[in-house]
Order: structure tokens, then C-alpha cells, then sequence
């Protein structure tokens, strides 16, 4: 009876047909759980007591992606004992083309941001920026992942794509031609994004102008000036000029002068240099260099004096600085040291009277 029973033809195929593929399907269901939740558990745990983050981002990638993936291939492989009416298996074909494309679009993805994270993050980047600057990238990786794996779906599917693609490359020439500024601000957008010569944050002078890096777009940097107003810089623009970041300065290198009148004498003079000097030593963060009395001007002997903030805060140099020299002026007054200021003095002689 039983044997009867599994024999009998249903659409073209008998009941042990069907018996048979439920069976594949349930074998590879249990087969996968198994790999989830045994096999990549233990590989998890590996992965987490290694140093590298690689083999974490491959695991999550492969999870997330790959294992939805073998869902569908246990079910397209159930089905290939079947006799199954052609439409339906093209369908099939189509569905099992559509979940490998997807699947490989979506690990290639995956991949490409967690590479850009990973080289960001090894390169001692903050990881706040890298962040946004993922968020920035991603729809440019995107759209040329997913570009190319429906032009290769339409391929496996049967679809003629030499006059789609000839067509793509006429247009894509007149397109390039017509918006040429946009594509060098998009390439320069790379560069920026992987050169690094700034960051968001970091206080910057191009040319005339100055200011503090506020967004780093795919047309346009924003940069927010000390008087308070936006500045909008193309990104050719500045990958094309001279940019001097201050805040990857370690050190200042400061350079001031200072002046004191003719009148003084050479004992005071010899004694400027080791006021300068003191005046500097005292405060925290600065390395004194040199004191010199190097010229004689036009109404003052001058001094010039150099030495070093070991900080790049621009604030930090202006305190400085004023401390320096408010300790000078009072030295200079304990000692009547005159400064100097621009001032003409009148020599008369007094021509000898005749009788």
C-alpha cells in the first residue's frame, strides 16, 4: 500500500519526488542552524580574542549577508529533483540570480565601508570623523556597486545590454563634458577624503582668507571664518592652493621686537637680553630661543627676540605674549629703561654773536 502510495504522480511528479525535496529543504534548514549557531559562534569567540578587527568585520559581514543567502539556496536546491514546468523554473533561475546579486552587492558594500573604516582608524583618525566621512562615501559606493550588479543581473537574465551600454557611454561622455567642474570637485572630494590634509575642526589659512573647517562636502568645504561669517570653498580650489593648518602645529615659533630710546645706556642694553629671557622662563609651556640687540633704527636701538609656545592654541600664544610683555614694562620701569617711539629731536647751535 505504501509503496502505491509514494508512486502516484502529482503535477508530474510522485509523492516520494516531493517527499524527497521536503526532506533536502528540512536537512539544509537544520544544516544551517547548525553553522549559525555552533560553527560561527565558536568563530565568533575566536574572532573576539584576536587583536585585529578584520576577522570581526568578515564574520559580521558573512553573517548578515551570506547566511540569508543559504536560506535561498537550500531552497532553490530542494527543488531541482522536481519536474517543474519550465516558466516556473526560469522564475526560479531569475528569483535565485536576484538573492546572489543582491547578496554579493550587499557584501561588496559592507566591505568597501568597513575597509575605509578600518584604514581610517589604523591611520589614528578620530573616530567620530570617520564616521561622517562613512556616511558621506556611502552613497557613492552605492551607486557603483549596485550599477554594476544590475548591469550583470540583466547580463545572466538574457538581456541584450551592447545597445544599453554603447548608449551609457555616449551619454556618460556628454554628461562628463557638460559637468566637468562638478566631476574635479567630486575628485578632489577623494582626495581630500583620503589625503587628509584637514580635518572638520581644524583652523586653516588659504590665501586671504581663514577660518575653522565646519563640513567637508562632495561639491563644496564650508569654513567658518573669526569674524563669525560661512566661507564656501570649492573643493578644486583647494586642493589646488597652498593650505596652512594650524592645528596640526606642535609648536609656535614666535618672532617680536621691541625698541628702546638712544638715550640708554650700554650697561642697561647689555642688561635687556637677560630681562627678555626671564620674562620668557618663567611661564609654563614656552622654550626661550634668543635676545639680540641687532640694529639701530631710525629713532631706537632694537631687539629681537624669539622663542617657541608648545602649544598650537592661539589663545595660549596671546596670553603669553602679554604676560611677556607686561613683565618687560614693569623690569624696563624698575630700571628706567626708556622704550622707544617715534620721535625727532631738534639739535640747535646757537651761532656766536658779534660785537
Amino acid at each position: 500500500m505504501m509503496p502505491e502510495i509514494l508512486q502516484q504522480q502529482i503535477f508530474q511528479n510522485t509523492v516520494l519526488d516531493y517527499l524527497i525535496s521536503v526532506a533536502t529543504f528540512l536537512v539544509s534548514i537544520i544544516g544551517i542552524k547548525i553553522l549559525n549557531s555552533v560553527i560561527l559562534a565558536q568563530v565568533k569567540k575566536w574572532a573576539r580574542k584576536t587583536r585585529t578587527e578584520l576577522d570581526d568585520s568578515l564574520i559580521q559581514i558573512f553573517e548578515s549577508n551570506l547566511v540569508p543567502l543559504l536560506y535561498v539556496g537550500a531552497l532553490y536546491i530542494s527543488v531541482q529533483n522536481l519536474e517543474i514546468n519550465a516558466i516556473l523554473v526560469r522564475a526560479i533561475d531569475a528569483l535565485g540570480a536576484i538573492a546572489v546579486t543582491f547578496a554579493i552587492a550587499q557584501i561588496l558594500v559592507s566591505a568597501s565601508e568597513r575597509a575605509f573604516n578600518l584604514f581610517w582608524l589604523k591611520k589614528g583618525h578620530d573616530p567620530a570623523l570617520v564616521s561622517e566621512d562613512i556616511k558621506t562615501i556611502r552613497p557613492a559606493i552605492r551607486v557603483v556597486v549596485w550599477t554594476i550588479a544590475t548591469i550583470f543581473l540583466l547580463d545572466n537574465l538574457g538581456f541584450d545590454l551592447s545597445a544599453v551600454i554603447t548608449g551609457l557611454g555616449i551619454g556618460g561622455a556628454a554628461i562628463a563634458l557638460a559637468s566637468r567642474g562638478v566631476l574635479e570637485d567630486l575628485f578632489s572630494y577623494f582626495s581630500i577624503l583620503f589625503d587628509r590634509p584637514f580635518e572638520i575642526g581644524d583652523f586653516i589659512i588659504i590665501g586671504d582668507y581663514m577660518g575653522a573647517i565646519e563640513h567637508v562636502g562632495i561639491k563644496s568645504t564650508r569654513i567658518r571664518s573669526l569674524s563669525g561669517e560661512q566661507l564656501v570653498f570649492c573643493n578644486k580650489d583647494l586642493t589646488e592652493s597652498r593650505i596652512r593648518n594650524y592645528k596640526r602645529m606642535e609648536r609656535r615659533r614666535v618672532v617680536f621686537n621691541l625698541g628702546v630710546t638712544y638715550e640708554t645706556s650700554t650697561d642697561k642694553l647689555t642688561e635687556i637680553p637677560g630681562i627678555v629671557r626671564g620674562a620668557i622662563e618663567q611661564l609654563d609651556n614656552t622654550t626661550f630661543d634668543r635676545a639680540h640687540f641687532f640694529s639701530y633704527g631710525d629713532f631706537s636701538l632694537n631687539f629681537e627676540i624669539v622663542y617657541y609656545i608648545l602649544s598650537s592654541d592661539y589663545t595660549q600664544y596671546m596670553d603669553a605674549q602679554q604676560k611677556i610683555n607686561l613683565t618687560i614694562k614693569e623690569e624696563f620701569e624698575k630700571r628706567e629703561i626708556e622704550m622707544a617711539y617715534p620721535t625727532q629731536t631738534l639739535y640747535l647751535n646757537q651761532l656766536p654773536t658779534t660785537a
